[in-house]
C-alpha cells in the first residue's frame, strides 16, 4: 500500500485538540531535567587550528570517553564529526568550558529533553506542566510561552514567571553542518552529515533531584493528563544514585497508573553516559512505561551490547532491532525517530492515535530544523513545503510489503540536507508526539 500523507489534515486537528485540551483543563506533563543550552557558534577554522596543535590521528571508532582536556575534545569530536554522528559527552575539566566560551560565540537556549519538549508545544499553544532541575532565571526566562506551568506550593504557576535565584547548570552545543572538512596533516575529512554534540559539565543533573511537591501534585490531579513524557536519567552515572530514583518514581507512576489509566507514560532514552546505566533502566522501566522512544544511533549501540547487529539502512534489520529489545525488557512499544522517518513498533495501544503522534512530531522536528526555533502552527504550515524523505517512503513501501511480528506504523520525514539547526530535534519530535494522545 503506497503511503498517503496526512500531514496537512492531522496539522489542520491541531487547534481543535489545543481547544478540546482548554476546555476540559487537561495538560500533558514532562519531566525531569533542564539546564542552560550554550550554543556554540560553530567555526571549523577555529577547529582544524585546535587539531593542528593537539591531534595527529584521526580515531579508528567513535571515542566514547569523557573530556578532560583540549586533546581529548580535539579526538572526540572528530571523531563524531567525520562520522556525522550525534551524541552527549560529559565535561570533567571546567576549563574546557572556559575555552569553549573564549574560542566560539554561543548564544543561550532552553536545554534537556524534558524543557525543550516543553517549549516545543508550548510554541503551539498546547498547556503543559514541567518538572524542572535548574530552574534559574537564565532558563525561565527563555519560556516566552504562558501556557508552559511548574508546580510551586501545590498550584501550578507559569515557568517564565518564577526565580529561585540559582546560578544556571550550562551544557555546550556544538552544531557542525554537512560537508565540513577537518585537517590532519595533508588529508581532509568532510562531515556526511550535519548533526550537532552536546558537551556537559554538569554536576546537578548527574543526580536527577526530583521535588517531591512535584509528584504529589502530578498523582493528586492524575486525572488531568493525556500522557507523562520522561526522560533525564541518561545523565546519571553512579547505579546508587539511578536505583535511589527509581524507588522514588516507581511507586509514583504506578499511582498514576491506578488514578487514570489512560495517561500515556512516555520514556525517552537519549545518549546515555554509562551504558551500565540505561541497561538498567531499560530493565526496571521497559515492563512500566506505555512506550520506550529512541533514535536509529542508539538503538545501533544498544542492541550492539545485546549481541544483535542491527543495520540502519535496511527495515527489516531495523524491525529485527526494535523486536530484541521489546522481547529482553518487556516494552510494550517502540518509538524509532530518525531523520527519514519515524516509526512504532509493538502493541497496538488503544485511545491513541499513533500515525497522528509520529506526523505531528516529524512535522514539529522539521520545523525546528527549518528555522532553527521551535515552531508556531503556521511555521509548522510553511515545513509541508519540504518533500517527504526518499528514504522515508521507501522504507513505507518495503514495510507494506512486510508481515511483521508487531502492528507497525511508519511515517516518511520531511527533510532538507542542509537544516538550518540540527539542535533539540529529537526532543522536539517526542514533543509532537504526545499530540497523538488526544483523541
Amino acid at each position: 500500500m503506497t503511503y498517503i500523507d496526512r500531514y496537512a489534515h492531522y496539522l489542520d486537528s491541531l487547534q481543535t485538540d489545543i481547544a478540546k485540551a482548554e476546555g476540559q483543563g487537561k495538560l500533558i506533563v514532562f519531566g525531569y531535567t533542564s539546564d542552560l543550552d550554550i550554543l556554540l557558534e560553530w567555526d571549523v577554522e577555529a577547529f582544524n587550528a585546535l587539531l593542528a596543535e593537539h591531534l595527529r590521528e584521526l580515531p579508528e571508532a567513535v571515542e566514547r570517553g569523557t573530556i578532560g582536556s583540549l586533546e581529548d575534545f580535539a579526538r572526540i569530536v572528530s571523531s563524531y564529526l567525520v562520522r556525522g554522528l550525534g551524541g552527549e559527552v560529559e565535561i570533567t575539566n571546567p576549563e574546557v568550558c572556559e575555552f569553549l566560551e573564549a574560542t566560539f560565540k554561543g548564544s543561550h537556549a532552553i536545554g534537556g529533553t524534558a524543557a525543550q519538549g516543553s517549549a516545543a508545544l508550548g510554541a503551539i499553544g498546547m498547556p503543559v506542566v514541567i518538572h524542572l532541575t535548574d530552574s534559574s532565571k537564565e532558563v525561565r526566562r527563555l519560556y516566552c510561552y504562558p501556557n508552559v506551568f511548574t508546580v510551586d506550593q501545590g498550584e501550578l504557576v507559569p515557568v517564565r514567571d518564577g526565580d529561585d535565584g540559582s546560578a544556571p547548570v550550562k551544557h555546550m552545543v556544538l552544531q557542525y553542518g554537512k560537508g565540513d572538512v577537518i585537517r590532519l596533516g595533508d588529508r581532509q575529512f568532510a562531515a556526511p552529515e550535519s548533526n550537532r554534540l552536546i558537551l556537559d559539565y554538569d554536576d546537578l543533573n548527574t543526580q536527577l533531584p526530583i521535588q517531591s511537591e512535584f509528584l504529589r501534585y502530578i498523582e493528586e490531579n492524575a486525572k488531568d493528563f493525556y500522557s507523562y513524557s520522561i526522560s533525564g536519567f541518561n545523565l546519571i552515572v553512579n547505579p546508587g544514585t539511578l536505583y535511589q530514583r527509581l524507588a522514588e518514581l516507581e511507586p509514583h507512576y504506578a499511582r498514576v497508573k491506578k488514578e487514570n489509566p489512560d495517561c500515556i507514560i512516555y520514556l525517552e532514552a537519549a545518549h546515555y553516559t554509562c551504558p551500565d546505566i540505561q541497561k538498567a533502566v531499560f530493565e526496571r522501566m521497559g515492563p512500566q512505561v506505555d512506550i520506550l522512544g529512541m533514535n536509529e544511533e542508539e538503538l545501533v549501540d544498544f542492541t550492539a551490547r545485546m549481541g544483535v547487529a542491527t543495520d540502519p539502512n535496511s527495515l527489516e534489520s531495523v524491525l529485527q532491532g526494535l523486536d530484541a529489545v521489546i522481547s529482553k525488557y518487556s516494552v510494550k512499544g517502540l518509538v524509532l525517530h530518525t531523520k527519514d522517518y519515524a516509526l512504532y513498533c509493538g502493541q497496538k495501544l488503544t485511545g491513541v492515535n499513533l500515525e497522528k503522534g509520529l506526523t505531528i512530531g516529524n512535522l514539529m522536528a522539521a520545523t525546528k530544523a527549518r528555522i532553527g526555533v521551535y515552531g508556531t502552527i503556521e511555521d509548522c504550515r510553511e515545513t509541508l513545503a519540504w518533500e517527504l524523505s526518499p528514504i522515508g517512503l521507501q522504507f513505507a513501501e518495503e514495510l507494506a510489503g512486510l508481515e511483521t511480528k508487531h502492528y507497525t506504523c511508519l511515517v516518511p520525514a520531511r527533510y532538507n540536507q542542509h537544516p538550518k539547526s540540527t539542535i533539540g530535534l529529537g526532543d522536539t519530535f517526542v514533543a509532537g508526539v504526545q499530540m497523538g494522545f488526544i483523541i
